[in-house]
């Protein structure tokens, strides 16, 4: 059916990755329980879409077959096929009848717009007021992105260094 892609190709979010392959059956480095909070298959389409995020999967790049996710994970085919309608539905994949699904010119941008919008309309309101409840200032922030580290961390070594050394 899909997948005659020898290539392998890699499904995953930002910390999880599974292997699949045409040509033979690979361990998965991915953890394989899924979260009840939500569909299967919809969590099988949010995986693909961070991988096209992330920039693992690229335009034109082919996705595993329906069937070699659905026997790796123990999961339903059609659970499969429904996560990945909804990513052709999105117009983030094509069908090749005959050839498998593969990823649009332009979805990576299409994804990045909507993420951009959901991100300041859901998610920024509650960092934003988070931020004003614990009187962040600008410069904590930046400070805090620049080195990686909490404001906790940073307030501690500006207290190291206001101490005298003995």
């Amino acid at each position: 059916m899909y997948g005659e892609e020898s290539e392998e190709v890699h499904l995953a979010d930002a910390s999880d990755r599974w292997h699949l392959s045409g040509e033979s059956y690979r361990e998965p480095m991915m953890d394989r329980e899924w979260n009840d909070s939500q569909p299967i298959y919809r969590q099988l389409r949010d995986r693909v879409v961070a991988m096209i995020l992330d920039g693992v999967l690229k335009e034109g790049d082919p996705l595993p077959s329906v069937r070699n996710v659905a026997a790796e994970y123990r999961v339903n085919p059609l659970t499969v096929l429904k996560g990945y309608q909804q990513l052709v539905d999105e117009q983030l994949v094509e069908s090749r009848r005959g050839r498998g699904m593969f990823i649009n010119a332009g979805a990576r941008n299409l994804l990045l717009e909507g993420e951009r919008q959901r991100f300041l309309a859901e998610e920024w309101p509650r960092i934003h007021a988070t931020i004003q409840r614990l009187g962040l200032t600008p410069e904590e922030l930046m400070d805090a992105a620049a080195t990686g580290r909490s404001s906790s961390d940073a307030a501690e070594s500006k207290a190291d260094e206001k101490e005298p050394k003995s």
